[in-house]
C-alpha cells in the first residue's frame, strides 16, 4: 500500500520524531525535550554505544519509545538507511516520522585554501547533501498522509547557522557558504509545504556550548555570546508549532541578525577583510 493509500492516524495515536545528531548536544537537548512532550523517538548518529545509553535513559525517564538508528550520514550508506526508515509510511506496523530534526553536522573551519579536499568534501556531504536527502525521503509521505485525512501537525526542522547571514566569512566560507544554501532552501521548501498542510522551520543558532564550539570556548569568548542549547530547542519547537519558517534564537542574535539585514553589505566585506 503507498501512502497516499495509508489509513490517516488517530489524534490520540503517539507522534514519531527523528533527529539526526541526537548523541550530544543540540541533538540530544531535541531528543529529550522531544521526549518530554509525548513524542516517540528514532535517534541517529554514529556512536552506537552513545545512542544505546541515550535511549535507555530517555525511555526510562519518559516512558516513551526509542528506536536507535546508528548511521554515518556522510556516507552513501549510512544516508540510505535513515532515508529509508524516513520513507516508511506506517502500513507496515512501524510508526511514520511526524517530524524530522535534521541537526547532524560539523563545523571544520580555516583558510580555503589550505584545507583539506577530502574534509571539505565531507563536510559538504553531512551538513548539505545528508539535510536536503532525508528531507527529500520524508516530505512526500508526510504529504501523502496530510492528503489522506492525517490532522496531527507534521513537517521538519532544519539547524542552520548564523554563520551564512554574513556577506563575507572568512575561515568559514565552506561552513557558512553551506548554511546559507540551507537556509535559503530551507524557506524555499517551506513555502512549496506550507498549502499541503506541512511544516517547515529553519534554524539560525549563534554560539552554543557544543563539542563543535569547543575551539572558540578554549579561547575565551565571553559568556553573552552564547546561548544554551535549552533555549534553541525551546524557541525552535515554538516557532515550528506556530507555524513560522524561521527562527533565529536568543535576543543577542536576533539584534545580530537584524543589524546584518540593515548594514551595506560593502561595510560587512570590509570588516571582513580586515579580521581575516
Amino acid at each position: 500500500m503507498s501512502a497516499a493509500q495509508s489509513t490517516p492516524q488517530d489524534s490520540s495515536t503517539p507522534r514519531t520524531a527523528l533527529v539526526t545528531g541526537a548523541s550530544s548536544g543540540i541533538g540530544e537537548e531535541f531528543a529529550r525535550r522531544l521526549a518530554q512532550r509525548g513524542y516517540g523517538l528514532v535517534v541517529v548518529a554514529r556512536r552506537e554505544d552513545v545512542l544505546h545509553a541515550l535511549a535507555g535513559e530517555i525511555g526510562e525517564r519518559y516512558g516513551t519509545d526509542v528506536e536507535t538508528l546508528p548511521a554515518d550520514l556522510a556516507t552513501r550508506e549510512g544516508l540510505e538507511a535513515v532515508a529509508a526508515r524516513l520513507r516508511r509510511d506506517g502500513t507496515d506496523g512501524v510508526p511514520p516520522i511526524d517530524l524530522l530534526v535534521n541537526n547532524a553536522g560539523r563545523g571544520d573551519g580555516g583558510v580555503f585554501a589550505e584545507q583539506d579536499p577530502d574534509e571539505i568534501d565531507a563536510m559538504i556531504d553531512l551538513n548539505v547533501r545528508a539535510v536536503l536527502q532525508l528531507a527529500r525521503a520524508v516530505l512526500p509521505v508526510q504529504i501523502a498522509r496530510r492528503e489522506a485525512g492525517e490532522t496531527a501537525r507534521l513537517g521538519v526542522v532544519n539547524v542552520s547557522s548564523l554563520a551564512g547571514e554574513p556577506a563575507a566569512n572568512p575561515g568559514g566560507s565552506v561552513y557558512g557558504g553551506g548554511k546559507k544554501f540551507v537556509t535559503l532552501w530551507s524557506e524555499s521548501v517551506a513555502a512549496e509545504v506550507r498549502r499541503k498542510g506541512v511544516q517547515v522551520t529553519v534554524v539560525l543558532p549563534g554560539f552554543v556550548r557544543t563539542d563543535m564550539t569547543r575551539k572558540v570556548q578554549d579561547q575565551g569568548l565571553p559568556e553573552f555570546a552564547f546561548v544554551p542549547k535549552e533555549q534553541i530547542v525551546r524557541e525552535t519547537l515554538r516557532a515550528w508549532s506556530a507555524g513560522r519558517s524561521q527562527v533565529v534564537p536568543g535576543g543577542q542574535y536576533k539584534t545580530a541578525d537584524g543589524l546584518l539585514r540593515v548594514l551595506p553589505r560593502t561595510l560587512v566585506r570590509a570588516l571582513a577583510r580586515r579580521m581575516a
